[in-house]
């Protein structure tokens, strides 16, 4: 019989709190069951296993994220609202270290409740671009562009990767700022 109070929901935002603290790669399931109180088997009744609880950690962090770029980015077009959603990506992955790392899990096809908030992160992402004119295929090569670049800054900058005696917040805005010039003159 399942801990009474635990649901598969508690589980997966312990597994956050757990993977923040540690690391998404460091995350265990025994890491998780020690943290609620409860035996590891104790688990196996709301996920099924390792995989299962980061696929559902993905789409948490995912529909997080989605909620934090529309949040930064309502009201706001072009160079504004791509800062304001830059902005939100590089605090979000400060804040949840471990629930960004499981962001950048490709959504299983199999899971529809994955593949939704992936979709609803690349619609948020494409509803800034398009506001640089951007359509269809140049939405896909603009926002791979957008995520690379954005996604390298934030992982060399948590990883101790920038050691330069210059400000990180001045590059990074630099180059959200070279981002806005090359989708203002995107290639047609």
């Amino acid at each position: 019989m399942p801990r009474a109070g635990l649901t598969p929901t508690i589980v997966v935002a312990e597994a956050a709190r757990v993977a923040d603290r540690v690391g998404l790669d460091r995350l265990t399931l025994a890491a998780v069951a020690q943290q609620l109180g409860v035996a590891l088997p104790s688990l196996y009744k709301h996920v099924r296993g390792l995989d299962a609880l980061q696929q559902q950690l993905a789409v948490r962090a995912l529909g997080e994220l989605t909620t934090a770029l529309t949040d930064a980015t309502v009201g706001r077009s072009g160079r504004a609202a791509l800062h304001a959603m830059a902005a939100a990506l590089r605090e979000y992955a400060r804040r949840h270290p471990g629930s960004y790392a499981a962001t950048l899990r490709a959504p299983d096809p199999s899971d529809p409740a994955h593949v939704a908030a992936g979709e609803r992160t690349v619609r948020m992402i494409y509803a800034v671009l398009a506001g640089y004119g951007l359509t269809d295929d140049q939405l896909v090569d603009a926002t791979r562009m957008l995520r690379s670049a954005l996604h390298g800054f934030v992982a060399l900058e948590a990883a101790g990767g920038f050691g330069l005696p210059r400000d990180t917040d001045r590059s990074y805005e630099l180059m959200v700022d070279a981002l806005d010039g090359a989708f203002r003159s995107w290639p047609g």
